[in-house]
């Protein structure tokens, strides 16, 4: 492997005028955004596997991390994804001394918090969902009567203060395939639905991933409101309903309490099925159940709308070499290992899954160390949960106030959106409403708390399946920015900053190949361009994985490979990319940069732009332009004229610093675990010389940067 560094190269002159070049213009006249590196330009820190925490906080691992120039992290909150609850301390308490119930960190600094871990939820409704897409199951059908999904009793009257009725909860069966359906049958257990309706889907979309695709209907006979609790099969229809989703939707509960005891009031609250079972009933064979039960990923799929995050002792997930199981590494680590430079971090609190007494005690424990935190982020992906904005909104209000008291300034957001490119939809709401955010800022408007939501979160994967063409490459930064302002049409008000708490490509082999390095700039640069405050990288530490369902090389989502003990052991194309933006595009360190937007008039037969410009003025006084060429196979000669509506064909003076990195200096070799580049950079520096006329040579699939004074 070669060692980090740049290659140097004199280079003179300007090209011949008898070179047939485009132009990149940069619009002077007023900046786009103004920004300091270390707070724009972020990482990330996020779940690893339990064996590897320890190798990826040594000084000597965090010194190749940190030597990439990334600036404030942004802690990843995993366990929310794959319906754990997170015991941020390991030491606390439990609201049941004998070891289960609810567990409250412990706020009082004691013992160094090294590592921290998940508890499997043992009241789960989902066999999967956006987080956890292979592991875990659930136990509405997983066979047993012994087991029950419970709801989350914080979305209950007894603590939003609304009727119940405005937080349906509510469980969703798929049937694989549309079958026909007229029986149902439910084993509730305690606390069970007085009131509650049977329905089912109609339309071709998918339910959950596609909710306004269709239509719920409510079965003719679907209609309960005298609940009793026990065992019981409804025939909700004389004919039978072809459909492949069931949905029971519960509006009015027993309030008696689950089999934990009346102790404790959350457990008398929300609503709990030991078993569901949808098939056809007749008077012959009595009931046939269409659905598959068991306690794994082969049963039938359910979803539901929240979970009790009620746990045990026993339910400790820890299993070495995987992330579900593995170690959100403890916050006394985290800010004294030196991965955060020292600088103010972005926090999560596992709002989904979690109490607002233990969200109070987390961050009151950070307040003692003294540990600097720039913004709390409430939750993460609770739309990849397919939790309805109106739930997501009441324990925001709970867990907000809970924070609160602990320290009014700390300043709160979310909703940490999955990487979507288009608006978040739900359900209609009794309004039609389908906008997940826009109902979310509505529900915090009513209840007159919008104050309480000072930054909104998201994460950006634009690209789906594990093959990645490199004509992807042209759509970015449109998605991004696109999606920008879909959450600016959604209501978000213009003084509350937009910020991409997580983000990278792609889950398959594209991340790790020169298209990786230009995703990355094209998408940092663009967001930023876009008007957006930070940005953050996924991953800062090395954990290489094999994806779950593509048959990639370990380096996915990471700046590095590492060997079979987790130690570095190569650098990929995005660690090249973040040096370069970080340490050449910008000035290192943490002085303001002013940002013009740039253009070229470069397309190809399709009409794609082949280079994108970005131009920054840098606190020491030089201009440096981001030029991606993103044509595969050709180089682009290119002039480059600044305009400050007076004079609009200024261009580089005097000497200029270029510098490039692109598949000439970098290319993948895949092979699972053993993916390897070859040759695997550094960057070529060299010097042109500037002016009006001079013609600049950018090299197929490339990042370059020039750099130096403008014409005055």
């Amino acid at each position: 492997m070669k060692q980090c560094g740049i290659v140097l190269a004199m280079v003179v002159t300007i090209l011949p005028i008898t070179v047939e070049a485009q132009t990149v213009r940069v619009d002077t006249t007023h900046p786009v955004n103004t920004f300091r590196p270390l707070h724009a330009l972020g990482t990330t820190v996020d779940r690893v596997p339990s064996n590897a925490t320890d190798t990826f906080f040594r000084p000597d691992q965090l010194e190749q991390v940190l030597s990439a120039g990334w600036g404030v992290v942004s802690y990843r909150q995993n366990t929310d994804l794959f319906v754990q609850a997170w015991h941020w301390n390991p030491k606390g308490t439990w609201s049941d001394p004998s070891g289960k119930g609810y567990f409250t960190g412990d706020s009082n600094p004691t013992e160094i918090i090294r590592h921290s871990y998940g508890y499997s939820l043992p009241h789960r409704g989902f066999t999967r969902n956006g987080g956890t897409e292979f592991d875990g199951f659930s136990r509405l059908d997983d066979g047993d009567l012994t087991t029950y999904w419970k709801s989350n009793p914080y979305l209950t009257s007894a603590f939003t203060g609304e009727d119940d009725a405005l937080h349906p909860q509510w469980i969703v069966v798929d049937l694989g395939k549309k079958q026909d359906v007229n029986a149902i049958r439910i084993a509730w257990a305690d606390p069970y639905a007085v009131s509650f309706e049977l329905q089912y889907w109609t339309g071709d979309g998918d339910a959950m991933d596609e909710p306004v695709s269709g239509e719920w209907k409510q079965f003719p006979s679907g209609a309960v409101s005298d609940g009793r609790g026990g065992t019981v099969t409804l025939q909700v229809t004389s004919s039978p309903v072809t459909t492949k989703f069931v949905r029971v939707v519960m509006t009015r509960s027993s309030n008696t309490c689950d089999t934990n005891g009346g102790a404790d009031r959350r457990n008398c609250v929300g609503y709990a099925i030991r078993e569901v079972y949808v098939g056809r009933k007749d008077g012959q064979s009595g009931f046939k159940d269409l659905l598959q039960h068991s306690a794994d990923q082969k049963q039938s799929l359910t979803y539901c709308s929240s979970v009790d995050p009620w746990h045990e002792l026993s339910d400790l997930y820890v299993a070495p070499d995987r992330m579900e199981s593995g170690d959100q590494p403890g916050f006394d680590l985290f800010f004294t290992s030196g991965i955060t430079r020292s600088l103010p971090a972005i926090v999560p609190v596992a709002m989904l899954y979690s109490t607002p007494e233990d969200s109070a005690a987390q961050m009151a424990y950070l307040k003692k160390r003294g540990y600097p935190v720039s913004y709390v982020e409430m939750g993460e992906e609770a739309d990849g949960q397919y939790m309805l904005p109106e739930d997501y909104g009441a324990l925001y209000l709970q867990f907000a106030a809970a924070i609160h008291k602990v320290d009014p300034g700390f300043k709160l957001g979310g909703p940490a959106f999955q990487g979507v490119t288009e608006d978040i939809k739900a359900w209609p709401d009794s309004q039609g409403r389908t906008s997940w955010f826009s109902r979310f800022l509505a529900y915090l408007k009513t209840h007159g708390r919008l104050a309480d939501f000072t930054f909104m979160s998201f994460e950006h994967y634009p690209y789906d399946g594990c093959e990645t063409p490199w004509k992807n490459l042209y759509e970015e930064p449109q998605l991004l920015t696109h999606i920008m302002q879909v959450w600016r049409d959604d209501g978000l008000p213009a003084g509350i900053p937009l910020l991409d708490t997580e983000t990278n490509a792609h889950g398959g082999e594209a991340s790790v190949e020169i298209f990786g390095a230009l995703w990355l700039a094209d998408t940092f640069a663009g967001f930023l361009t876009a008007g957006g405050q930070s940005t953050h990288y996924y991953h800062a530490l090395p954990y290489s994985p094999p994806h779950p369902a593509c048959p990639n090389s370990w380096g996915t989502y990471h700046m590095f490979m590492t060997d079979r003990n987790y130690q570095i052991r190569q650098r990929t194309s995005q660690f090249f990319a973040a040096e370069f933006l970080t340490g050449e595009w910008v000035k290192p360190g943490d002085e303001e940069h002013t940002l013009f937007a740039g253009s070229s008039d470069l397309k190809d037969a399709d009409g794609h732009v082949l280079v994108t410009a970005y131009a920054v003025k840098r606190p020491d006084g030089q201009w440096s332009l981001l030029l991606i060429n993103k044509d595969h196979d050709k180089p682009h000669s290119v002039r480059v004229l600044f305009d400050d509506g007076k004079d609009p064909s200024r261009g580089f003076s005097g000497p200029v610093t270029m510098l490039t990195f692109g598949k000439a200096q970098y290319q993948w070799h895949p092979v699972r675990r053993d993916g390897h580049a070859d040759p695997d950079g550094p960057p070529v520096k060299s010097t042109v010389s500037g002016g009006r006329e001079a013609v600049y040579t950018l090299p197929p699939a490339s990042m370059n940067v020039l750099r130096g004074e403008i014409e005055r």
